[in-house]
């Protein structure tokens, strides 16, 4: 009988094992990569605070009005979610850059009723003292639950009142000549800008508080042609570059962060907030907006 025949097997060429090595290494790479950017993303950016500073062009500002600097912070979401140390600090460091006038514009706390509204004045406490006033609006977290319970945001707003800083809603304050409108937050039923802009004269120069920006394109602001403030949106909090955000709580898609030119004339400008609803942020970092008044 012949014997069988044996069929040796080739040993690898260096081109196969070139290849396993470099998918091996590539797998690795990419799930370091992978790990490191949710660690960022968890870690690193929720408290890595932007201080952003830029001028604030108002027509027919006063000259007394001519460089003081507004501080705008917002959407703070005390509670069981943010680090109460952090929101303490970052108060801190509103302190440090000396603001004229304090701007706070809405949800202060995350809260099912009323029971965040001792932490929300913790982190208030630690708000510096300003020359020509702190001024704030309520977002549509400091209603409680499905934006509903109207006595949680009165609670709210008498606490802060407490601690002289004043909450405008659907009303006007002035600032050394200049109007401040303040509105109560859009999903509520206590929004009223038609009441807010009623008190507003003409003739002065004006700023308008609103925590949603979706309120910018309500028919009552179809004349006006100054500033509005707003927060709401967290810069859509993950944002990958030169995309949309997947997640964004406003009826215009394209509010989410930074300055915006109206069709009315005016202009928008949203801040990115200090908290958040999950400790996560992509490109989209905490803000602390200081503006330089200057007149147009």
């Amino acid at each position: 009988m012949s014997e069988p025949s044996v069929v040796e097997e080739k040993p690898d060429s260096e081109g196969d094992v070139s290849r396993r090595t470099f998918l091996r290494r590539t797998t690795r790479g990419a799930a370091a990569l992978a790990g490191g950017t949710l660690l960022y993303t968890w870690r690193i950016e929720p408290h890595w605070i932007e201080v952003v500073e830029r001028p604030l062009p108002i027509a027919g500002l006063g000259k007394a009005l001519i460089g003081k600097r507004l501080i705008q912070v917002s959407d703070l979401h005390a509670g069981p979610v943010v680090d109460q140390s952090y929101l303490i600090g970052a108060m801190h460091r509103v302190a440090e850059l000396k603001p004229d006038c304090l701007l706070v514009t809405g949800d202060f706390m995350s809260c099912y009723q009323d029971e965040e509204v001792p932490r929300a004045l913790e982190v208030i406490r630690e708000l510096p003292a300003a020359p020509l006033g702190r001024f704030a609006i309520l977002g549509n977290h400091d209603y409680g639950q499905f934006w509903r319970h109207e006595d949680v945001a009165d609670k709210l707003s008498a606490s802060l009142e407490k601690l002289e800083l004043r909450v405008l809603r659907n009303e006007v304050a002035d600032i050394g000549g200049l109007q401040l409108a303040g509105v109560d937050d859009l999903w509520t039923r206590r929004f009223d800008l038609g009441k807010a802009m009623s008190d507003i004269s003409t003739d002065t120069p004006a700023l308008m508080l609103c925590h949603n920006p979706d309120g910018v394109d309500r028919p009552e602001l179809a004349k006006y042609r100054g500033w509005t403030l707003s927060g709401h949106t967290h810069g859509g909090q993950c944002r990958a570059p030169f995309f949309n955000p997947p997640f964004n709580p406003v009826r215009n898609k394209r509010y989410v962060a930074g300055e915006y030119e109206l069709a009315s004339g005016g202009r928008l400008y949203i801040n990115r907030g200090l908290g958040y609803l999950a400790r996560v942020r992509f490109n989209a970092r905490p803000e602390i907006t200081v503006f330089t008044l200057q007149a147009a």
